[in-house]
């Protein structure tokens, strides 16, 4: 069994240590001691966390087959006469999408500006990362 310490979990969810220490004082997160005392969360109750917290879709989810919605406030716009970047960042992660200029203006996106990157793939890369969390 994989757990987290408090910081580790943070660093995962993308809050902050006193953010997940809230959670486990309000019950909204299960959270059990190691052998030194310290809290820890359980790894499958940290997943079955954040899973249940992303079942909040937006107003548009079901009136597209994409699941892959994420939220953020645009960054940057570079557009030349015929395509343009969008920079979108999405909580700890920053999107970028290359469309039509054309696109890029219908949509008057702009810096400042919020947005749903609504990324729908037939390929998925997923790379497994070393674990800091601590199995036993």
């Amino acid at each position: 069994m994989t757990v987290f310490r408090i910081g580790e979990a943070a660093e995962l969810l993308g809050v902050s240590a006193d953010t997940v220490r809230r959670w486990i004082d309000a019950g909204r997160l299960p959270a059990g001691r190691d052998e030194a005392g310290h809290r820890v969360v359980d790894g499958a109750e940290l997943a079955a966390f954040v899973r249940a917290a992303g079942n909040d879709p937006d107003e548009r989810a079901d009136a597209s087959s994409a699941r892959n919605r994420l939220r953020g406030i645009v960054t940057a716009v570079v557009k030349d006469t015929v395509m343009a970047q969008v920079d979108i960042q999405c909580g700890p992660f920053r999107v970028v999408s290359l469309m039509s200029r054309e696109a890029v203006d219908e949509l008057d996106l702009r810096v400042g500006s919020v947005a749903v990157a609504v990324i729908k793939s037939t390929t998925v890369v997923v790379e497994r990362v070393p674990s800091k969390g601590r199995t036993s």
